[in-house]
């Protein structure tokens, strides 16, 4: 057990005090990893995504870009400021969950619950299969293992998180802020090389030729495009969902971790698809020979091919693996928030060693490797269900806060902002889901209605549960009687004396039972009366009544458990109390050499039985020898 302790400690680190609570709290510094790696790392894949189903435009697909990515910073900036006005309104988290069920109503909540949910599982996924497929595409003989290493990314990010939010903040600072240094340095000098070339810069190293025109504009094809793109945005709620992360003064540190992350984002979108139509920059086709993404073309265009390429390469690679950190700091808080309600089992309620809501932790890690093994780690096939759980709670977010600034009086400058938030992100959605719906958001659109119906029925269990458990009268004496008092016994051993002797503690109507199998020597009849009977009728101790229960097929568990219920039934009030000795070992090596009759005999209690039943372990420990 020390060594146990000593490893847990060496991985997840010690446990923490509730009073050290404090010390985990982190800053904007901290916050902007833990909480903006998901949207920070969009910027790698966002642009990459909607220049992809531009492709068939030729080289004027490339000019578009820039008005799609105007289009996506303008509903980033809406955001900015809705979710601004969200963390004031709601200090202790407002995530769209806590927003949509105090001012919309549990239906509204339970939407955007289940829509966030299925996008922070997604979020990871994506996050880890882009990430490996950006090192896949940088070291193609990888290829093979793409579903391996994509699980031991999850590994990797589970440990680290489990040893806290603070911990984990420190971890990944390093290569966060490689990440948006080395991208701002290339968008710097791109954009100065492009200036000083009149709009026209040469690339430090060829770049593919841009495939020819296949098809002609079209609303629906720019659409898609933007559709492609908002997954640049899934991140953007999760500032307000952990405000109670930050050290005070939360209001103002959480704020400004949103304003650096939204800041930093917009300025890595415009920049790149400015670039990329500044240097004729498109996508190739993902999964053929000739693969290479954005990024990596754009870097090499401005910089060529040297340490800073694979530095800045290296940290994309990085951040996009650990991108789904933002999914481990959410999801947990967000689970916790819709259990208060009882919506999801009390578990995740629970903290861990290390103050974190841990099985919230364990849920997202194992539906994120079934996502992955699914899908097997490939980012193409799990891009269509992304981002429409994330616009779905945005839009309930907003249109919440626009009831609450109206029921508490607000600003009508606030209701506007909320407003026009709900208004952008509805419509988002709308486009979202209709031009992904055939690639796979239907998928989407059916696990969040499943998880709605099993939100629904978990919260009907737990009525069910205070309806039947719930008393308002206090206890009555009248009631209170000595029980029934059964104790199964095998032979006279140190185990069932211990048994015996609790029961002559509990009441004066004590049932010993034994099973007769027919054709194996039973010794116990014989010990009975020397044992038990005597010793007891000459110090005047009630003397238990045997019960002798044939059993012509060997079977010894039925027929305990049959006349237990037996007894039960032929009392009309009185409680029956089943003593069940059990040997306990040391190690548990030795378990597997004795029988687990004691176990099953519980479980058929605990299944069979009713709520005058109660079963009671009698262990006996076996001393170390």
């Amino acid at each position: 057990m020390a060594i146990y302790t000593r490893i847990l400690d060496l991985l997840l680190g010690r446990p923490l005090a509730t009073s050290e609570e404090r010390a985990e709290q982190i800053g904007p510094m901290a916050g902007i990893p833990v909480f903006g790696l998901d949207a920070l790392s969009s910027a790698a894949y966002g642009p990459e995504a909607a220049l992809t189903l531009l492709i068939p435009l030729g080289i004027a697909g490339i000019h578009y870009i820039v008005g799609v990515s105007a289009a996506i910073l303008g509903l980033l900036a809406i955001l900015y400021f809705s979710y601004r006005q969200t963390i004031e309104a709601y200090p202790h988290g407002g995530g769209s969950y806590t927003v949509a069920t105090e001012n919309l109503g549990d239906g509204a909540g339970l939407l955007a619950a289940a829509a966030l949910m299925i996008d922070y599982v997604l979020t990871a996924s994506v996050g880890i299969s882009a990430g490996i497929g950006a090192l896949i595409s940088a070291v193609p003989g990888l290829q093979p293992h793409t579903l391996g290493l994509c699980l031991a990314a999850l590994a990797i990010l589970t440990l680290v998180n489990m040893r806290g939010v603070h911990e984990a903040g420190l971890v990944f600072m390093i290569p966060t802020y490689l990440f948006a240094g080395t991208l701002l340095i290339v968008i710097g000098v791109g954009v100065w090389r492009a200036i000083a070339s009149g709009g026209h810069p040469h690339p430090v190293m060829p770049l593919p030729a841009v495939p020819a025109v296949t098809a002609a504009v079209s609303w629906w094809l720019l659409l898609k495009a933007f559709s492609s793109g908002c997954t640049a945005m899934t991140g953007v709620e999760a500032v307000s969902n952990g405000v109670m992360a930050f050290r005070d003064d939360t209001r103002r540190n959480a704020k400004t971790t949103l304003t650096v992350i939204i800041v930093l984002l917009a300025v890595l979108l415009l920049g790149i698809a400015w670039l990329c139509r500044a240097y004729h920059i498109g996508a190739t086709v993902p999964g053929s020979p000739d693969y290479e993404s954005v990024l990596s073309m754009l870097t090499r265009a401005v910089m060529g091919r040297g340490w800073f390429y694979y530095l800045t390469i290296g940290s994309v690679l990085t951040t996009l693996a650990l991108s789904a950190n933002t999914a481990f700091a959410d999801f947990p808080r967000l689970t916790r928030a819709i259990a208060l309600n009882d919506y999801l089992p009390r578990v995740f309620l629970l903290r861990g060693r290390r103050l974190l809501y841990s099985w919230g932790i364990y849920v997202l890690v194992s539906l994120t490797a079934i996502l992955l093994m699914v899908f097997g780690g490939v980012t193409d096939r799990l891009i269509p269900l992304f981002a429409i759980g994330a616009f779905m709670a945005f839009t309930l977010s907003q249109a919440g806060m626009v009831l609450h600034w109206r029921r508490s009086g607000g600003a009508p400058l606030r209701v506007a902002i909320n407003g026009l938030g709900a208004v952008a992100t509805a419509i988002t959605t709308v486009v979202v889901f209709v031009t992904k719906f055939a690639e796979g958001a239907w998928i989407t659109a059916l696990l969040i209605l499943v998880m709605i119906a099993t939100m629904r029925a978990v919260k009907r269990h737990y009525e069910h549960v205070a309806r039947e458990t719930d008393l308002a009268r206090p206890i009555v004496p009248a009631d209170i009687s000595e029980p029934i008092v059964v104790v199964p016994i095998v032979r006279w051993s140190r185990i069932s004396e211990k048994a015996l002797s609790f029961a002559l503690s509990l009441s004066g109507d004590i049932r010993c039972v034994h099973v007769l199998t027919v054709g194996i020597s039973d010794k116990f009849c014989d010990e009975w009366e020397e044992m038990i009977a005597a010793p007891l009728r000459s110090t005047g101790k009630t003397v238990p009544k045997l019960i002798m229960l044939q059993s012509p097929y060997r079977y010894v568990l039925a027929p305990m458990v049959e006349y237990v219920l037996k007894v039960e039934q032929e009392t009309e009030s009185r409680k029956v109390c089943v003593l069940v000795p059990e040997l306990v070992v040391r190690h548990w090596w030795e378990g597997l050499l004795h029988n687990r009759r004691s176990d099953l005999l519980k479980i058929l209690l605990l299944m069979r039985g009713n709520r005058r039943v109660i079963v009671i372990n009698i262990p006996w420990y076996l001393e170390n020898g």
